[in-house]
Formats: C-alpha cells, sequence, structure tokens
C-alpha cells in the first residue's frame, strides 16, 4: 500500500479497507466502480500462529489458502460485480494456469478463471507469464538465494523453460484495455516475453550481471521438496513444496506467437503484440536492478572508481 500511494496525483486515488472474508465490506469498495481489476494472489500460504495444548505451545496454521485467494476471492468479487451492475472486470490469472497441473497454484490459478467466467461472463482474463523488472521474485530469487543460502537449487538440473515478460508490459496492456474495455469483453490476454530461457539459463545470466560465484547445484525435485518444507516455515519463505512443483513444469505460453496470429477471430486470444506493445527482452532490463548484487557495488570491476 505504501508503494502506491505516491503513484498518484492528488485526489486521484482512494483507499479503503475491506476484508475478502467480509462481502460487505467488498461491495462497498466495488459499489462506486465503473471498471474493476482483480490482482490478489500470493506465491504461498500465508500463516499465522495458532495455540496447541503441549510444548511448544504454538503451531502454524493456514491463513489464506490458495484455494480461498485464487479461486474464492475471485468467485466474491466476480458475482459483486455482476451483482452491483459494474461495467468491466479484469482478472489476472497466469499464462500456465492448468487444471491438471501438480503445482496447487497453478491448478486454482484456472479455477478461478472458470469461477470468474462463471460469475461474470464477459470478464476480461489477463494471463502473464513469470514477471521480471525491479523487484521481482524470478531473476532477483537467484541473486538472493546466493547470498543467504549455501546453495542454490536448480529443481532437476532446471531444464524446465519460462518465457518471462516485462512487468512494465504487462501495465501497459491492463491500461489498454483499460481505455477499450469493451473490446476485450470476455477475451483472453495472453502477456509472454520475446524468448524463452531454462531456469539453468536464468541462473547463468543472474549471476554473469552480479559476479556471484554460488553452488549452483542439481537438485531432484523430490529432495528440493524436503527442504522446501523447512523453508516454508519462514515468514516471507524463498522456497516452498509447492514452488517446487511449479519450477519443475515449464510456464511458457500453449502457442507460439505465429499459432496465436493464425487464429480465427471471434475467438482469439490477444497477446501484446496485438496489443501494438513489444515484448521487452530481459536483456535490456536485468542489469538495472542486478548490478546491486555486485561484491563492492555498481563500479567495483571498473578502474578509477575504488
Amino acid at each position: 500500500m505504501r508503494f502506491l500511494k505516491p503513484m498518484f496525483e492528488l485526489g486521484r486515488s482512494r483507499f479503503v479497507f475491506y476484508s475478502p472474508r467480509d462481502r460487505d465490506s467488498m461491495a462497498e469498495v466495488i459499489a462506486d466502480a465503473d471498471l474493476v481489476i482483480n490482482a490478489t494472489g500470493k506465491y504461498y500460504e500465508t500463516k499465522h500462529l495458532v495455540e496447541k495444548k503441549g510444548f511448544p505451545f504454538f503451531d502454524y496454521a493456514t491463513n489464506y489458502s490458495f484455494q480461498e485467494t485464487n479461486v474464492d476471492i475471485p468467485r466474491t468479487i466476480a458475482e459483486l460485480c455482476t451483482e452491483l451492475q459494474v461495467d468491466n472486470l479484469i482478472h489476472i490469472s497466469s499464462i500456465n494456469a492448468n487444471p491438471d497441473s501438480k503445482c496447487v497454484w497453478t491448478k486454482t490459478k484456472y479455477q478461478g478463471e472458470m469461477a470468474v467466467r462463471e460469475a461474470y461472463p464477459w470478464a476480461t482474463i489477463v494471463r502473464p507469464s513469470q514477471l521480471f523488472g525491479h523487484e521481482d521474485r524470478l531473476l532477483n530469487w537467484f541473486a538472493n538465494v546466493a547470498q543467504r543460502l549455501p546453495a542454490v537449487p536448480l529443481i532437476d538440473g532446471g531444464h524446465a523453460l519460462t518465457q518471462p515478460v516485462y512487468a512494465v508490459n504487462v501495465a501497459d496492456a491492463i491500461q489498454k484495455i483499460i481505455d477499450d474495455p469493451e473490446k476485450f469483453e470476455g477475451r483472453t490476454v495472453d502477456c509472454f516475453g520475446p524468448q524463452d530461457y531454462s531456469y539453468k539459463e536464468l541462473a547463468e545470466f543472474v549471476y554473469d550481471i552480479t559476479g556471484q560465484t554460488p553452488n549452483v547445484v542439481d537438485a531432484p525435485k523430490d529432495v528440493a521438496k524436503m527442504a522446501a518444507k523447512g523453508l516454508n516455515l519462514m515468514g516471507t519463505p524463498m522456497m516452498t513444496p509447492d514452488l517446487v512443483e511449479l519450477w519443475s513444469e515449464d510456464f511458457i505460453p500453449t502457442m507460439t506467437q505465429e499459432e496465436y496470429d493464425a487464429q480465427p477471430v471471434k475467438d482469439k486470444i490477444f497477446t501484446l503484440k496485438d496489443l501494438g506493445i513489444d515484448a521487452v527482452p530481459i536483456e535490456k532490463i536485468a542489469f538495472n536492478y542486478l548490478h546491486r548484487f555486485r561484491e563492492g557495488g555498481h563500479f567495483s570491476i571498473a578502474k578509477g572508481y575504488h
């Protein structure tokens, strides 16, 4: 919230308390809206401490589950948009939403799309691939793990593929939809970058920029999930068993750009190209925020600056 407040001109934003478990408070927020964007989500299930009998007298309990965050809350928002006659709804999902995935996050993302479509059939579904950019949880993850953990795990050798998209490109796409929402009613917009990479290639790319020399290990999925169970107890976990499942599957579009272009107009799934947006490659952006991980800072390898 504190990051959002300074991003608006005076009087152009209004922040109202609501609870996603309080339908009335959500209705109060939505009631005056012409267009609603649902961007709720979390890559891990949040937790809180609860009392228990016997030592150590406390235990972790799930606060918001993937089911509630990715399915129940979006359904409630869509139902309220229908009841309150909101003109347009944009729902942010994921390009790898899949009912058959072993990753619960991925599976519930798909179920969330279906729930929104059922309650508000003319919703626009935006499905980005993994995001990169300042404060991302993709490229920054490799650099942070290299600093904090004794080894950087690559699940099953890091051979799974991902096709990251620049976060600003996704924001631009949402803005295009807002400018002409009727054009995108009931449609899907897939947002992905210009090139796919394996997680191993991303790790090499990041460490080439940062100059870090971590112990990168090939971690079988079952072994990584055991380690992730311990890391999952952190307040903001760096790795969870469900993330291990996510990283063991490809995170890429279901079609090539050429196949997207060849779709019939009636049922076409839009892409950044259709919106007139040129997808920015990671090579143009990543250095701007990864060089801070260099030992000694930005200028440490240049003569005359130290």
